[in-house]
Parts: structure tokens; sequence; C-alpha cells
């Protein structure tokens, strides 16, 4: 039978974590591995930057289009519904003040859960705010038209709304 080699006992200084020495390229492994824990920030202020990145290519890439359904599954979660709304409102107070009054005062009425209370809701606007407000509502059915005929009928609604 072949002998197995006797075990060398180790000193207890030999085992010690604490007097390891360093690899032969003078780097101690675990300072390596706390530089990479402090890099953790940076790695995640990277990756907020990428996102950002890929908002801002999907809102330029066919007026948006991609960004879309993306942005309406971002307003279901609470917080971030909260704070798009919010952001959404204030652009929109900038860009057209009248618009911006019109949608405040039809929200609070409940204007989308009954007509009744949007045609009451309508009479409360000002002459500003209710033409601001329905020419935004023409500028978005106009995108709904399908064939010519329905184009042309939006057209002349459009036209007797000026006059």
């Amino acid at each position: 039978m072949p002998s197995t080699p006797a075990r060398t006992r180790c000193s207890p200084a030999a085992t010690d974590l604490t007097s390891r020495e360093p690899e032969a390229t003078g780097y101690d492994p675990h300072v390596i591995a706390s530089i990479w824990f402090y890099l953790f920030p940076l790695y995640i202020l990277g990756g907020l930057a990428l996102l950002v990145g890929i908002f801002a290519l999907l809102s330029r890439f066919q007026g948006g289009r991609f960004l879309k359904p993306v942005v309406t599954g971002l307003m279901k979660v609470p917080f971030l519904g909260r704070f798009l709304k919010r952001a959404s409102q204030m652009a929109l107070e900038r860009q057209n003040p009248e618009l911006a009054s019109a949608v405040k005062k039809l929200e609070r009425s409940g204007v989308a859960k009954d007509p009744q209370k949007a045609q009451q809701a309508m009479s409360r606007l000002s002459a500003s705010e209710r033409q601001a407000y329905l020419d935004a509502t023409a500028e978005q059915t106009e995108g709904i038209a399908q064939n010519r005929q329905q184009r042309r009928q939006l057209e002349r609604a459009r036209k007797g709304r000026r006059r």
C-alpha cells in the first residue's frame, strides 16, 4: 500500500487572516473588493443616465410613438404616476394657461364619468378657456380620422367653429 503523506501542522499564526501577505502583484484582495463596493453609486448614476438617454431617444424617434406605451405603463405606478401627472400639468400651464385652467376645472367636476356633468362644466368655463379646450380636442381628434370623408367632416366642423 502506498503511504499517505504526513499532514503538517500549521502554526496558529499561519492561519490568521490578518497576518496574510499581499499577493505577488502587490495588491491586497480586500482593498480591491472594497473599491468595487465604493463604486456602486457610480454604477447607479450610470444606469440612471442610460435610462434618461433611452427616454430621450424614444421621445425623438417618430414623435414619441414608442415612448407613449412606456409612459402609460409608468402612470400606473402610484408615485411615478403622480409625478408624471404633475409634470405634465406644469408643462401645460407654461404652454397654454387657458387650456390648463380649463382642464383643472373639468377634472374637478368629474367630466370623465358623466356626460351631463361635462356639459355643465363646459358652460362654467370662460370663453377663452372653452376655445382653448375645443381647439385641443380638435387636435386630438384630427389623428383619429381614418379616411378622406372623415377628414373632410372634421375640416368642415373646424371651419364652422372659427366663424
